[in-house]
This record gives C-alpha cells, structure tokens and sequence, in this order.
C-alpha cells in the first residue's frame, strides 16, 4: 500500500493553508472599511442642502471696552513710549439658562442608504447678571461700552436654521444679523445687538428651528444650565462630558425619550462667568467616532470646552456587525479544518491540499456575502441567507470529500453551530471574548483527545483507521 503523508506534515500544510487565507480575510475586512466610508459619502449627499450633526450653544452677552496699553517705539534713534486704548472685548455668560429641545427624526434612504435626520425647536431663557466683583478680573464697569453689546448664540451648522428665529430681551424683539457666534461653534450662528447699562438683570428668551442629523450637542454655559430634550426616537445614544439625570430609563421605550440634563453649574464647567476670551470649541467626535468639531488650539489658550451630545442611532450598525464578524473569521477557518484533518489522519478520508483550501475560500466568501446582503436587506436577515447558502455548498462539498453523507452532516453540523455560536457573541459584545475563549478550549481539548495516539511522525493511512477503532 503506497505511504501517505505523516500527520504531522499533513497538519503543517492545513496550518499554512490556513494562514494564506487569512490575506482575503484582511482583505475582507478592508472591503468592510471602505463600504462603510461609501456609506458615510452617501450619508453626507442625502443632508446635503439639509444640515449636519448640529452643536448648539449660547446666549453669551459680549461687552467692548477700552483698555490701556503701554507701547514702546523706536523714533529718530530714541526708544518712545506711549499709552494707547485698545479694544477690547469682555465676555459674560448668564448666571442662569433652561433650555427645551423637541427632536422630531425622519430617516432618508438613497439608493441603499440610510441616514437619520432631525427638525428640532429650540427655545430658551437666560438671565445675565454683572458681578458686583468685576474688578478683580482687571475691567472696571467704567470702562465697559454697555452700548455696543451684543448677544451671540452658536449654531455649528446654520444652513439648517429654519424661519421663525426669534429673541426677546424683555419684551422687545429683537433684529438678528447671520455669523458672528461664539468661537465655541467657530463663529457660526447669529447675534443681536443689545441696551443694558448693567444695573438689572437682562432677561432674555429665544427661539429658532434647526435642522440637522444624526446628533446634536450643547455647549452649556453660565452659573447653571438646565437642557431637557424630547423626541419619539427610540434609541439614542448619550455621549459626551454630561449625561442625562434619568440616563437609560426610556433609551429604548416604544413612545421615545425624554432626556434631563439638569444643574450643570460653571464650577462643573471650570469657567467663570466673566471672561476676557472667548470659550473655545468642544473635540466632538461624530457617530462614526471622527472629529467634527476642533478649533480650540487656534482660538484659545483654555481647555477644550465641555459638551453634552445625544445622538439618534440606528438600532444595529450593520457595518460595525460585520466588521466584528471578521474578525472571527479565523475561528470558521481553523474549526473546519481541524474537523477535516480528524477525518484525514484519524477517520483516513485523505483531504487533499486543494480541498482545504477550496473550503477555505468558501468560508471567506461568507463574510462577503453577508455585508453585500446586509446593505440591502439588513444584518439579521443577511447573516440568515449567507449562513444557510455556505452551510449547503460546504456541506454537499464535504459529502464528496470525506466519502460520504454521514461525515458530511457532521461537518455541516458544526457549521451550523458556528454560525448560531457568531451571532450570539455579535449579540453579546460584553460576552464575546469569554465565550469565544471557552469554544477554544473545549475545541483544542477535543482535537488532543481524538489525536493522543497518533504518531505524528510517519503512521500510514491504514495505521490511521486502527488508531481511530480504538478511540472509539
């Protein structure tokens, strides 16, 4: 009888064919990337004209004043020095604000693409105070110009304000101008100039509709800020420095969400309510976790300030699914091979190299199906299709490799519980690695029992057979 190869040279070929399929895998796994980076192009082109991921911020009251400054010039060979008034601009934030936000969703699809927007109505009060210590900031009130102030409020994405923005100071309303916001939004929003000698409180309400997507974020400001945001969406997502008070109590009601962000005060904050510059930008980072939002360095000296953000998520990401099921891939990979190497050097099926390495590309080709599918009909439905479709061709494949339909279904049974196995750890993230640790173990303890009595070195296929009679 002609000698095969020995065991151990048999599984040193299915461990490199092994690792040479983990080229398309990464290859795979790119392709995930650069779908989802098409997703977010075409996310973009469905706001477009509509408006972006929204953070809003303000009133902040900005008051001019005169400062003098001591310069020093060279005339006609002399060192001259001069005093000069310098412009200066003082920013105050109010002692209190409540803002109310009503967040109404919408999904827009284009083609095979989805993005989430948003109309919101914003509306709010705020109550600025001058300190009766504004002197020790080094401004004394003499030198304030109460008659160029002005109100500015942030809005990071103007194109999505709608009709109907009003301010009221008092009883007056007021004319707005575009631009000139806060530094925190990077100067977009509106402002409206303002009569105040400082004496009494300036009382102030507000109102605009604002158009966005996917997110929206306040910048609070001032002795304490209270931002309470409803909406019929039923999976948001509190990202942030700040978190609601009922945090987590309705994320997933049928009727939507009601978000309380109440007493964020300016110690929480570390600002004063008085300050000689502007607060700078928040780092927000969008859904996708990239930064949208980061001007503080070129604005300020002050840390970046701080943010609250809720964003309106869709229930499961696909795009997040099938990049985590990636990286499983390799267990697919090594558990069907270490059952066909069972059948080769223990049952003397004989799997040829090819073999291997066809069944590989067929377990690979899973993953591509499923996020092709998963863009068109959805992950769970996808995961479904792409799992029976490789479960039958790998199964039927194994019928004519191993000799026989018995060795089949048992390969097309542990497919069966390796697909139902993946998407059970995609379910429970918190889960994964331990499950997938223990199905590790258990896997190598059984390959170690079915192969205890193999000489690794040069038994023959008839030796093979003997030694798996006797393990059984």
């Amino acid at each position: 009888m002609k000698r095969d190869r020995s065991p151990g040279v048999k599984l040193f070929l299915a461990a490199a064919i092994g690792a040479v399929l983990l080229v398309p895998l990464i290859m795979v796994y790119a392709l995930v990337s650069d779908r989802e980076a098409q997703s977010r192009t075409a996310q973009a082109s469905i706001t477009a004209g509509w408006g972006g991921e929204q953070t809003v911020t303000g009133p902040v009251l900005v008051i001019p004043y005169n400062s003098r400054s001591v310069q020093t010039e060279t005339v006609d060979g002399k060192q001259v020095t001069r005093a000069i008034d310098v412009r200066r601009e003082l920013f105050l934030s109010p002692l209190k604000q409540s803002i109310e936000t009503d967040l109404q969703p919408d999904v827009k699809q284009y083609s095979i693409y989805r993005s989430v927007i948003y109309r919101s109505d914003m509306t709010g009060t705020a109550s600025f105070v001058l300190p009766s210590d504004l002197d020790r900031g080094g401004v004394t009130r003499d030198q304030l110009l109460f008659d160029q102030a002005e109100l500015r409020f942030g809005v990071s994405d103007p194109r999505g304000l709608t009709d109907g923005t009003t301010v009221r100071v008092g009883n007056e309303v007021q004319e707005l101008h575009p631009g000139n916001g806060p530094a925190s939004t990077n100067g977009s929003g509106f402002s409206t100039a303002v009569e105040w000698d400082g004496t009494e409180a300036l009382a102030v309400n507000w109102q605009y509709g604002l158009r966005g997507s996917r997110s929206i974020a306040l910048i609070p400001r001032g002795g304490e800020t209270e931002w309470t945001v409803t909406s019929p969406w039923q999976h948001p997502s509190f990202k942030g420095d700040f978190l609601p008070d009922n945090r987590g109590e309705e994320a997933d009601n049928t009727e939507g969400f009601t978000a309380n962000y109440g007493g964020i005060t300016n110690l929480a904050l570390g600002e004063s309510l008085v300050n000689l510059s502007d607060a700078p930008a928040p780092i927000v980072d969008d859904i996708h976790g990239r930064t949208v939002i980061d001007y503080a360095p070129a604005v300020s000296e002050r840390a970046s300030t701080k943010y609250a953000s809720i964003r309106l998520i869709e229930p499961v990401d696909l795009y997040s699914q099938v990049d985590r099921s990636v990286k499983y891939g390799f267990l697919f990979i090594g558990f069907t091979f270490a059952c066909f190497f069972m059948f080769d050097v223990v049952a003397g099926a004989r799997v040829a190299a090819a073999e291997y390495l066809l069944t590989g590309i067929g377990l690979v080709l899973f993953f591509v199906m499923l996020l092709a599918f998963a863009e068109v009909i959805g992950f769970a439905w996808a995961y479904i299709v792409a799992s029976f479709a490789m479960i039958g061709l790998l199964t039927s494949y194994s019928a004519a490799v191993l000799g026989g339909w018995r060795r089949a279904a048992m390969i097309g049974g542990m497919l069966t519980g390796l697909y139902i196995t993946l998407y059970v750890l995609l379910s429970l993230e918190a889960w994964s690695l331990m499950i997938g640790s223990v199905l590790l173990f258990v896997a190598l303890a059984a390959v170690m029992y079915a192969t205890r009595n193999i000489d690794w070195s040069g038994l023959t296929g008839q030796d093979n057979e003997e030694s798996f009679a006797e393990a059984s």
